[in-house]
């Protein structure tokens, strides 16, 4: 099918871009700050984190706006006193979900997920800590992986699926019980297939993965990382 060109409005603003194009590319292109975990490019665009929702005049229900491609005529909000509420609400289910204690953490001042809060104003969350019991594996020689700072994004898993090829990680469980994985449930440190080419960890947004022997203030991501990936996914196309 013919990519075309198609003009809308987002946050009062026409704008052209190709029908092929996603709102959230075209949010980045224009400056437009959308929130956004699960999303990385290079990788597949999932929706699985639902920070990066907009509305839409006429659509009673939010988009994601890293899957929803632009359409002509569309009239786009990218932050109003909805958006908000649902980004925040979003946010505080995630930090309740596991057990996400900033001041020990290893990524603590690098992290996604602690940005958006500070940026979206959440000081506290409403709902209940469940407080799991997520036992921390650091079987793996150079690496640690620590299922309590985990959203279950699945950045590991994509780009270990289709950047590294090795398909290592996984989610196994469903609903509140999913977890990421190695192999099939092993030590990571135990896994066959790992190549130990530290991407996983270069893309994670929290610290449920890091480098052993790594300080606070050393968990910055290789931004080099960004265009190779890119590189690497377009490769496959």
């Amino acid at each position: 099918m013919m990519d075309t060109a198609v003009t809308f409005t987002m946050d009062g603003r026409e704008l052209t871009a190709p029908s092929s194009a996603t709102l959230l590319e075209v949010a980045r292109e224009h400056g437009i700050f959308i929130p956004t975990l699960c999303q990385f490019t290079g990788l597949t665009s999932v929706g699985a984190c639902r920070m990066c929702l907009v509305e839409a005049k006429g659509i009673p229900r939010l988009l994601p706006a890293c899957v929803t491609q632009v359409s002509e005529g569309m009239e786009v909000s990218t932050d109003t006193p909805r958006l908000r509420r649902h980004r925040l609400m979003i946010l505080e289910l995630l930090f309740a979900e596991r057990n996400h204690i900033c001041a020990v953490c290893v990524a603590n001042g690098n992290c996604e997920l602690q940005f958006l809060a500070r940026r979206l104003g959440m000081h506290h969350t409403r709902f209940p800590y469940r407080y799991p019991d997520c036992r921390v594996d650091a079987s793996h020689a150079r690496f640690v992986y620590d299922p309590n700072r985990c959203i279950l994004c699945t950045r590991c898993v994509r780009v270990c699926d289709e950047v590294e090829g090795a398909r290592t990680w996984s989610v196994a469980g469903r609903g509140i019980r999913s977890d990421i994985v190695a192999d099939l449930a092993e030590p990571w440190g135990a896994s066959r297939t790992c190549t130990s080419c530290s991407k996983c960890v270069h893309v994670c947004p929290t610290g449920a993965l890091s480098e052993k022997g790594r300080a606070a203030g050393e968990m910055t991501k290789r931004e080099n990382v960004l265009p190779y990936l890119s590189s690497m996914r377009a490769n496959r196309r």
